[in-house]
């Protein structure tokens, strides 16, 4: 992302945003359209820094892990909430789903990725009007695609969340644009991927300065996503959305999968080979800027200094077990010891004492509860540490793979699916897998995606993708969970109320 400098906007029908990284202070909120701030690239840029800041509520250090988190990750059968979070009424209701339309953290959710496609409207209206001599057109069209991939990226994840959504292509400028009725799902996904075809214009690679800023893999990456997605939707175009999803993903080049999954989580390996998309953090505070986290804190049990508020199911366990040790290693898969840490002779061995320079037992006392090890510091020191900036990956290479696997295989080319599996399963030290017909592909592929994104936040997209929601939060247990009210999220009050188009 731009790189860290302070910036405060006070912006229209947003409030006050503590954004990315300029330098500029404006307490007017007709300023940012007027020639006093739309002068140059350093403006462009700042204003495209409070777009970037929106995503998943990152620069709140505690909106971010008690939104994104509930709202995403406790409705899956892989994630349990933690004793702590029982203490919060309305992060529980959302697992037990019982919510109503004035649940605080659905309502911030939406809220925050509203936000960010303001800024991004902002963005894309005000840059054409930089003087030529101010901006060149190379930045100009390269700022206007970053926007235009934002936008897309936010009515997404709306999208992804809620039946319908508002579409907003326009900077409201007005009490009276607040209206505006909800879009069809087909209306919304083609203004989406109209967005992120915009956005594959983008840099293919980033500069040292520009790491972490969108690129053309990212767009197609998101772009084969949506195709993928929208395929299971609309039936009668299924065809078409798969190919469409596979041309995107095929234009995604130039990564690979890093050798040790849990590096990409624990701030050791950021904007790796295998990143398409991430989160840039920081535990420095020059100039003002906060991008750091507490995310060891809520991801971490007790035990491990953590407040306990996210823990693994039983079933996600078992689903790390299931082929037995038939790892390379002679061990389970290795995304289990990647992702958990659980009581087992590897996290017990007194000589490595591989979980912070203790054993399991150690620090759990002889107890039998698996907890993460995804999201959480590389070592002791981090764990001590008040404050932990591992970027957050949004998109990344095996994601890529597998989506590429499912759209071929269900379009009955299956033999192509296969080795895209593997080369995901050899990563985990896990042997070929079993199996040519396309049943059996597809079988192994949502097992694959289990065990592949806990905490990624992938896995109620998948179910709902592949129609076993009911089917599978029932069969864990999750019995008030009904598909025709809790696929989507209601439309949250607080819009009902300030959107007259909306019943």
């Amino acid at each position: 992302m731009i790189q860290i400098r302070y910036i405060t906007f006070v912006l229209l029908l947003s409030g006050i945003l503590t954004g990315c990284d300029d330098f500029l202070t404006v307490s007017s909120p007709d300023e940012l359209t007027s020639e006093s701030f739309w002068r140059n690239k350093s403006d462009a840029e700042a204003g495209l820094a409070a777009a970037y800041s929106k995503l998943e509520a990152s620069t709140d250090t505690w909106e971010f892990p008690e939104v994104f988190f509930p709202v995403e990750a406790y409705r899956e059968d892989i994630i349990k909430p933690g004793s702590d979070a029982y203490n919060y009424p309305n992060w529980i209701e959302l697992a037990n789903f019982n919510y109503t339309n004035g649940n605080s953290q659905f309502s911030a959710y939406w809220r925050d990725n509203y936000y960010g496609i303001n800024y991004c409207n902002q963005v894309i209206e005000n840059l054409p009007h930089i003087p030529a001599d101010k901006i060149t057109e190379a930045d100009r069209a390269m700022i206007q695609n970053e926007a235009y991939f934002l936008r897309g990226y936010y009515h997404m994840k709306l999208l992804l969340n809620w039946e319908q959504i508002v579409i907003r292509d326009k900077y409201i400028s007005s009490v009276a644009e607040l209206d505006k009725p909800l879009s069809t799902r087909a209306e919304a996904w083609d203004f989406i991927i109209d967005n992120f075809k915009k956005a594959t214009a983008l840099p293919a690679n980033r500069t040292s300065e520009t790491v972490g800023r969108a690129t053309q893999g990212a767009a197609y990456a998101y772009l084969g996503w949506v195709h993928l997605t929208r395929a299971y939707e609309e039936t009668g175009r299924k065809d078409a959305s798969l190919n469409a999803a596979v041309e995107a993903l095929n234009r995604v080049t130039g990564y690979e999968l890093v050798k040790e999954l849990r590096t990409l989580f624990d701030g050791t390996n950021k904007n790796s080979k295998e990143s398409l998309f991430e989160i840039q953090l920081t535990l420095s505070t020059a100039n003002g800027a906060r991008y750091r986290t507490q995310l060891h804190r809520f991801i971490g049990c007790s035990e491990l200094q953590g407040w306990d508020e996210v823990l693994p199911t039983d079933l996600l366990i078992q689903a790390y077990q299931k082929e037995g040790k038939t790892a390379t290693d002679g061990r389970y898969d290795g995304r289990l010891y990647e992702t958990l840490f659980f009581k087992d002779e590897y996290f017990n061995d007194t000589a490595a004492k591989r979980v912070y320079d203790k054993t399991y037992d150690e620090w759990f006392q002889g107890a039998d509860k698996p907890v993460f090890r995804k999201y959480m510091p590389a070592d002791a020191a981090g764990l001590s540490a008040a404050y932990f900036a591992p970027n957050i990956v949004l998109m990344r290479y095996a994601n890529v793979l597998l989506m590429k696997a499912e759209a071929l295989n269900e379009l009955g080319r299956t033999s192509e699916a296969i080795p895209l599996v593997n080369e995901v399963r050899k990563r985990a030290g896990m042997p070929a897998m079993k199996g040519a017909t396309r049943e059996a592909v597809r079988a192994q592929i949502e097992h694959e995606r289990m065990l592949e994104f806990p905490l990624e936040n992938m896995r109620f997209y998948d179910l709902r993708r592949w129609g076993k929601t009911k089917e599978v939060l029932h069969a864990a247990g999750r019995s008030n969970f009904d598909p025709s009210k809790h696929n989507f999220y209601p439309i949250p009050i607080q819009e009902i109320n300030s959107n007259n188009a909306i019943d």
